[in-house]
């Protein structure tokens, strides 16, 4: 297995796919592209399967990874937050080394950062 998701991942995930009216064949999809704050961020829409993904499905929930960002998303859990100043999905990344303070940023394990850490509130905007 790719990724795990939480029981209230599972749950809430399900609740958006049927909310948006989602197609058959859509899911979150996760990707994982260069940039933000730390090296690499999660991208994540409501979307179809593309060529290459891998599709994980638990209890009416599906999540899409895509096929460039496997090795990246590999082992990671998904949960859901519903704290009212930072709610929605979240991601633990074992194969991240650090994560930037604004939560949808990483450096990846073996890879030098492109942003010195103390430019790292520059980055996110808090600077």
């Amino acid at each position: 297995m790719i990724i795990n998701l939480t029981p209230t991942a599972r749950d809430e995930l399900a609740a958006l796919l049927t909310r948006k009216q989602a197609a058959p064949d859509a899911g979150l999809r996760l990707a994982v592209r260069r940039g933000g704050c730390a090296g690499w961020q999660y991208e994540m829409q409501v979307a179809a399967v593309e060529d290459g993904d891998v599709v994980h499905e638990d209890g009416g929930a599906r999540v899409i990874i895509a096929g460039d960002s496997i090795d990246r998303l590999r082992g990671c859990e998904i949960d859901y937050s519903s704290d009212l100043t930072d709610a929605g999905f979240k991601i633990q990344n074992p194969g991240a080394t650090r994560s930037c303070g604004c939560g949808t940023s990483f450096e990846a394990s073996g890879e030098p950062p492109p942003v010195a850490p103390a430019d790292e509130a520059k980055a996110c905007g808090n600077g």
